[in-house]
């Protein structure tokens, strides 16, 4: 089954940490090296051992943690501001925090003496996460990468209302909003004849995807209606249909004696 064209991945095991509400520089600093330390002394045993791939540097990857870490954490902690209309550089970021396996808790309106702009925090959150929010929201079923795509769509939706009226709006609201302008709108505009190819969650997340390359295409935004027309006159007529792969009947295991 479709998941905004990805597939879902679960931890089954992990080490015993500790819990801190925040981590000093110094923390962090400590844990990096306990980290690079370990990591190289695991990789000079293994080559030792003869036991390590040709071509791997023990010193050099257990070095390539902390720049790797620094990376990481200046993604995750640097908030960002986008001029208003700049939303397709909103989704440029979304999908960079998408790749790392992170999520934007907050997306809001930001009055500056440039004008208006968006600003974007990073967080983490748990898996199912945006399932269970979007289905609170909106009543709506979505896999978890799909239900994400929608959610960040409407956090740049309920934006724009908001610069529009000038005022902060309910989250209830927007989402109402949402529904039945944006998501509810779009679906509606795929032919009778087409509409059963994707799921509703499936085919707004590929509207938006088209949207995004659209944009990325012509350096600014592309609406959203000229964007579904177009997903629709040339994306979907040519776009697999869903399928459902399904294993045979069960039946009782032989005793081998």
């Amino acid at each position: 089954r479709r998941d905004a064209g990805a597939l879902s991945a679960y931890i089954i095991d992990v080490e015993t940490g500790e819990q801190h509400p925040e981590l000093s520089d110094g923390q962090r600093a400590l844990d990096l090296q306990i980290a690079t330390e370990n990591v190289a002394g695991g990789l000079l045993d293994l080559q030792a051992g003869g036991l390590l791939a040709d071509g791997i540097d023990p010193m050099a990857t257990a070095l390539a943690i902390e720049t790797t870490y620094e990376q990481l954490w200046r993604e995750l902690t640097g908030v960002d501001e986008f001029n208003a209309t700049e939303t397709y550089r909103v989704d440029q970021r979304l999908r960079r925090l998408h790749e790392l396996g992170f999520e934007a808790t907050e997306l809001e309106l930001v009055s500056t003496g440039e004008g208006d702009r968006l600003r974007l925090v990073p967080c983490v959150v748990e898996h199912g996460f945006h399932a269970q929010r979007l289905k609170a929201l909106t009543g709506l079923h979505a896999e978890e990468n799909q239900a994400r795509r929608l959610l960040n769509d409407m956090s740049r939706f309920g934006a724009v209302l908001e610069q529009r009226s000038g005022k902060r709006l309910p989250e209830a609201v927007v989402a109402a909003r949402w529904l039945g302008e944006r998501f509810e709108a779009a679906i509606d505009a795929v032919p009778e004849d087409l509409a059963a190819k994707l799921e509703p969650a499936e085919l707004f997340h590929q509207m938006l995807e088209h949207r995004w390359y659209l944009s990325e295409r012509a350096g600014q935004d592309i609406g959203f209606e000229e964007a579904v027309a177009a997903y629709v006159r040339d994306v979907l007529p040519l776009a697999p249909a869903e399928q459902m792969v399904r294993a045979g009947d069960t039946g009782l295991i032989p005793i081998i004696e």
